[in-house]
């Protein structure tokens, strides 16, 4: 994928985050974004675990690892405390975006996004411009590798 902008996250709500997150704050820093839906099984089996694992392993200077609920399906769609309890329930501890309903099938920040459907994983490089962007599971060793060469390059 070429360079692209990284459009801002539009939330509802944010959950494990004192305030708004914003993309701009990051700059500096590689960003990694795990979109998901609770009843998403390849969300709850790889992709978040996936998204913990490297949460604990980076340091933060280096990583910020951000979670976007995106629930475009209605079975999907579910309030704050359903959400909270699924993040406590998977040990989530990093921030989640809870994304906007924009009143059609796909939510706002997935749309942005031209998401294709959960799980995706998107890397930000230190820029702030969209370097990777990928629908399904991605191999740990696969993602670090991306991560790591996004780390290297000065900021």
């Amino acid at each position: 994928m070429r360079e692209m902008p990284a459009p801002e996250i539009t939330a509802v709500e944010w959950l494990n985050a004192p305030e708004p997150v914003h993309l701009e704050d990051l700059k500096g820093r590689v960003v990694a974004i795990f979109a998901f839906q609770q009843r998403c099984e390849g969300c709850v089996q790889h992709a978040l675990p996936q998204a913990r694992m490297l949460d604990s392993t980076y340091p933060k200077d280096d990583l910020a690892v951000i979670g976007l609920h995106c629930p475009f399906e209605t079975s999907s769609r579910s309030g704050r405390a359903p959400l909270e309890q699924f993040l406590t329930d998977q040990g989530i501890a990093f921030p989640v975006a809870m994304d906007t309903d924009a009143g059609v099938w796909q939510p706002v920040t997935f749309s942005a996004y031209a998401m294709q459907g959960t799980p995706t994983v998107v890397l930000i490089g230190r820029n702030g411009k969209r370097r990777l962007q990928r629908l399904g599971h991605m191999e740990d060793a696969q993602l670090r590798e991306a991560i790591d060469a996004l780390i290297s390059e000065p900021g």
